[in-house]
């Protein structure tokens, strides 16, 4: 079996896996009332933020980099789009915990902004694992999306579920949202084969899906991020050093 197929294979069964992960930690907020902590996975957590920190410095940041310079572009294009991405989760993100502190977490527009949030960084982490091409770095991308797309679901329902929209309204948002990391996959392969001839889309993807996991690796949730909250617990953050690790040595042969 040649190595394209078998990377064709691997990312229609992340599709499923990803879109099963979401809808099943989704229900849950739906139909039983919300219980406080029940998202608590330091271990998985930690092992993801190593992973997303990893692959958007080390894979996706380095290979955006390097084609712009293939392309004799000198000005660093690939950081000023990563850095950008990264401030643009990080005001969007700013602007929920104010409505959450002025309005409540009963908020329309709290549930908006965090649908807004989660499906947009969901769709680019998607993006990131379509147009990776090595398939060491598909199945590591694969584990660390899946240990925080469940949370993020169950996240998302939660506030859909506590907002003052109809059930229909809900669950089209929340059916949206399950389908952002599948449709980033796709459109990443695309991009990765069907449109390698356009020279410039893949470092600019690549390079917004930099930003996308160095902020889902830093401080997605702010106050409540893993690297903040629970970043004296040497315990939990070795697993953040083995995360990162993983894709360094990944980075060895790929």
């Amino acid at each position: 079996m040649s190595i394209t197929l078998t990377l064709s294979i691997v990312k229609t069964v992340s599709i499923l896996l990803i879109f099963i992960t979401a809808v099943g930690a989704g229900l849950y907020p739906f139909f039983i009332k919300w219980r406080k902590g029940i998202t608590n996975f330091p271990v998985g957590q930690a092992l993801a933020s190593g992973v997303f920190l990893g692959a958007g410095l080390i894979h996706m940041l380095g290979d955006a980099s390097a084609s712009f310079i293939a392309l004799k572009i000198e000005y660093p294009f690939a950081f000023l789009i990563a850095g950008s991405t990264f401030l643009v989760f990080l005001a969007i993100e700013h602007i929920g915990r104010e409505l959450y502190a002025h309005k409540g977490a009963n908020a329309n527009s709290f549930a908006i902004i965090a649908f807004i949030m989660l499906s947009t960084h969901s769709l680019f982490a998607g993006a990131a694992l379509g147009l990776s091409t090595h398939l060491a770095v598909v199945l590591v991308l694969l584990l660390a999306i899946l240990a925080h797309k469940w949370a993020a679901s169950f996240a998302l329902a939660t506030q859909i579920s506590q907002s003052h929209f109809n059930k229909r309204t809900g669950y089209i948002l929340f059916f949206i949202f399950t389908v952002m990391t599948p449709l980033g996959i796709y459109f990443g392969d695309v991009i990765s084969t069907s449109l390698a001839e356009h020279t410039l889309i893949q470092p600019i993807f690549s390079s917004i899906a930099a930003g996308t996991f160095l902020y889902l690796g830093t401080l997605h949730g702010l106050s409540r991020s893993f690297m903040i909250e629970k970043c004296c617990n040497l315990k939990n953050f070795t697993y953040v050093i083995i995360g990162f690790s993983l894709m360094a040595v990944v980075a060895i042969w790929t």
